[in-house]
């Protein structure tokens, strides 16, 4: 039986992290390969797009003009390694070749200028292709973390060629082997990724929905052709309308479905979407946002005469769980100015998550909860739900919680769209790909893959000139999301604070840290109705890692942070500036902060105009314990830290939509963005450049938006990998109340 991707790459991770002398050899047990588009500029400027064949073998990667498997002795016309600080970040959606397709773009985090991109038919090839790369990253962090030759640690901060030994190359080459095919082939690579292609069984683990406790409160009120149709009945949310969803499991991937909903096709969108027939894409902002017009004449939900039109924006991106999260809200553009004939209406703000479910194990078929949250005027809804109203069933937002039903019955009408699988798995005993081993052991690979997929002027010209040849989750003991704040009270189990003696140095009296000593350019809240201010909330909004994780995926409420937050800096800068620890203006300098044991100042640099920094000055009153799982992250590797360091964001009070963009789950910051470290005397700084990635920049541009009516909540902690790391624990937090730009602090530099 064919295995899920996901499992194979978790698997293979578990199994090399716990080998010994073998793991050389359990870390090359996967191979991935198919079809993608090599883009790039020649040598002369002039941009190309070739069909190209990927294959990555260990931390290995190859580029074939034809399938290797199908033309054995073809030599590749790239080959690369991939370093430990090659960066990965899908760009989203872009024209290439007439078609929509998803483009993944490589950098050298030391680097920029090395770089290259390729583009994937359908999200989900994207998704694939960049966890393959990840695997790559973890085989040459691995081996570097395992010491290797003097060569290698030499080489370790230019990050050029890591080779391993060659008897463990050797052993790497012809040992048992897991091939794993994305897409199908280059005729599903050249169709129009706009037109919906076939599903992809996921096998994601379905686990809890979120990291931070939400106070909503979901009561169903109707079922609506087997969609349950939800209103938020808590007090918390904000607005004078009434918080609706609906909510159905469709019997496909996560992927299938997202391309379904932005294909704006008008053969496809008839035949689940009674509301908006008619769309046009009118703009493209960047490759996870556009704006789209739409008409419609639904004389069955409406009493006038004249048509109706509509302009919105669609803004995506995919969460590190693989939660796809959609946001529509009318907009204005000047190519679609108001038509005659036409009545031009606001359509109501709604948002589209995707999220994959388990599925059993004696079964490959792929399911997703889909959920479609927007707000509606109270009155009609509320005669609707407490009679049965048939105005209410001829209005647009009835429509809209209809559309949950009609994809899911769209769907599963096309049992193409759901079985067909684009990842292929198989076992072979040595590999298919017929490249001699003693080619392949002896060779010297001077580049990375980020240069080896770059143009150069040599090959490029050559490319051109030749292209024409060619079981359920294991019960998780909590369920944390769409519950009230007094329910979990009694239902959750809190984790004890921190065993700070674990963390820091319990030979060492601690000092005593007075909080009026330390001043930063914002101020502490007085009191709840303080605005502009910061506060530091206790972990228990947060959930974490409990003991017993690796065993029952069971995740506890957060106790008290183990780092004091002392002081906040909210800057106004022209540019992003890195190490602002050894600014003048830092509290690390002044006199209270030199004689602090251990300092943590957590730099989120916000790219806008102008750009800002929030800076966060965490302090310990002790050293920190030289065996402690923080004195590895403060002491160790930025790849050791880049793995594990972790933020939980809860937006506590604010606009519903802002709510569901930033989102509860946790997120790996050093995968998700680019991650600078600066450690000395007694501080470590990490410098977060949210503008590192095309979608953090699009979430925070909206956070910014929503700034000054919102209320945030972030804990920073230390992911827990290891059953002696467990249980988690809350690092830091910060409450941020209401911020206003217009009071940060000029930096100069």
């Amino acid at each position: 039986m064919e295995k899920p991707p996901l499992n194979l790459l978790k698997n293979g991770s578990e199994r090399s992290e716990g080998s010994s002398g073998s793991g050389g050899e359990e870390r090359g047990r996967f191979e991935y390969y198919g079809w993608v588009y090599h883009l790039g500029v020649n040598s002369i400027g002039r941009e190309y797009c070739h069909l190209r064949f990927l294959f990555i073998r260990g931390k290995y990667v190859e580029m074939y003009k034809r399938d290797p498997h199908q033309s054995p002795g073809i030599k590749p016309i790239r080959r690369g390694v991939v370093g430990p600080t090659l960066m990965v970040e899908e760009l989203g959606r872009r024209k290439v070749n007439h078609g929509d397709f998803y483009v993944i773009r490589f950098c050298n985090r030391l680097d920029e200028m090395k770089k290259g991109e390729i583009a994937c038919s359908s999200a989900g090839d994207a998704r694939k292709w960049m966890e393959a790369f990840d695997q790559a990253k973890q085989q040459a962090e691995y081996e570097i973390s395992r010491g290797g030759t003097t060569r290698n640690k030499l080489n370790m901060e230019t990050e050029i060629n890591l080779e391993g030994h060659r008897p463990r190359m050797r052993r790497y080459a012809h040992g048992l082997k897991e091939l794993i095919r994305i897409g199908q082939g280059p005729e599903t690579l050249l169709r129009q990724s706009s037109n919906l292609g076939a599903g992809r069984p996921d096998g994601y683990i379905e686990g809890d929905t979120g990291d931070a406790i939400e106070a909503h409160e979901w009561k169903c009120v109707r079922t609506i052709n087997g969609v349950r149709i939800f209103e938020d009945v808590s007090d918390s949310q904000s607005g004078k309308g009434v918080l609706v969803k609906s909510v159905g499991v469709v019997d496909a991937t996560a992927d299938t479905v997202f391309e379904a909903i932005l294909n704006i096709a008008r053969h496809q969108r008839y035949e689940w979407d009674m509301l908006t027939g008619d769309l046009e894409l009118i703009d493209s902002i960047d490759g996870h946002y556009d704006v789209v017009y739409g008409i419609y004449d639904p004389k069955f939900l409406t009493r006038w005469h004249s048509k109706r039109d509509f302009v919105f924006s669609r803004q995506w991106f995919r969460g590190q769980d693989g939660t796809y999260t959609i946001l529509q809200r009318p907009a204005v553009h000047k190519k679609k100015p108001p038509r005659s004939g036409y009545r031009r209406t606001k359509i109501n703000p709604s948002t589209w998550e995707i999220r994959s479910l388990n599925t059993p194990i004696a079964s490959n078929a792929p399911r997703c909860l889909v959920t479609q949250m927007f707000e509606i005027d109270s009155s009609g809804w509320c005669r609707w739900t407490k009679s049965h109203c048939s105005k209410f069933e001829n209005s647009i937002p009835y429509a809209l919680l209809c559309q949950v039903a009609g994809l899911r019955e769209y769907i599963g009408a096309n049992p193409a769209l759901s079985l067909e699988s684009a990842t292929t798995v198989f076992h072979s005993k040595i590999s298919d790909v017929s490249v001699p081993s003693g080619e392949y052991e002896d060779a010297e690979v001077q580049d990375e893959f980020y240069d080896a997929i770059a143009a150069d002027s040599s090959s490029s010209s050559e490319d051109e000139e030749s292209d024409s040849d060619e079981h359920d989750n294991k019960g998780s003991k909590v369920k944390l999301k769409n519950v009230s704040w007094a329910i979990t009270g009694l239902a959750l189990k809190r984790t004890s604070a921190p065993d700070a003696n674990k963390e820091l140095d319990r030979t060492v009296t601690p000092i005593s840290i007075d909080p009026t000593q330390c001043h930063g350019s914002l101020h502490k809240a007085k009191d709840g109705a303080d605005t502009n201010c910061w506060a530091s909330p206790s972990g228990t909004g947060f959930m974490i890692r409990g003991k017993t994780y690796l065993k029952d995926n069971s995740k506890v409420m957060g106790g008290d942070p183990l780092l004091k937050l002392i002081a906040v800096d909210w800057f106004k800068v022209d540019k992003s500036i890195d190490r602002i620890a050894l600014h003048p203006r830092s509290l690390v300098q002044s006199g209270v902060g030199k004689k602090l044991p251990f300092i943590l100042v957590i730099n989120l640099q916000v790219p806008a105009k102008p750009n800002y920094s929030l800076v966060l000055y965490y302090a310990a009153d002790r050293p920190l314990n030289k065996s402690s799982l923080l004195a590895k992250f403060v002491d160790g590797s930025d790849m050791f830290r880049d793995a594990r360091f972790k933020l939980i964001p809860s937006i506590v009070e604010g606009y519903w939509m802002v709510k569901r963009a930033v989102g509860t789950k946790a997120c790996l910051l050093g995968k998700a963005v680019t991650c600078k470290y600066f450690r000395q005397d007694n501080f470590l700084e990490i410098d977060v450049d949210i503008g590192s990635s095309s979608v953090a920049r699009s979430v925070i541009g909206l956070v910014l938006g929503y700034v000054t009516s919102i209320v945030v909540d972030l804990a920073i902690l230390i992911e827990a990998k290891e059953e002696a790391e467990l249980p988690e624990y809350i690092l830091g937090t910060v409450r941020l109340n209401r911020l206003r730009p217009d009071s940060a602090v000029n930096l100069e530099v």
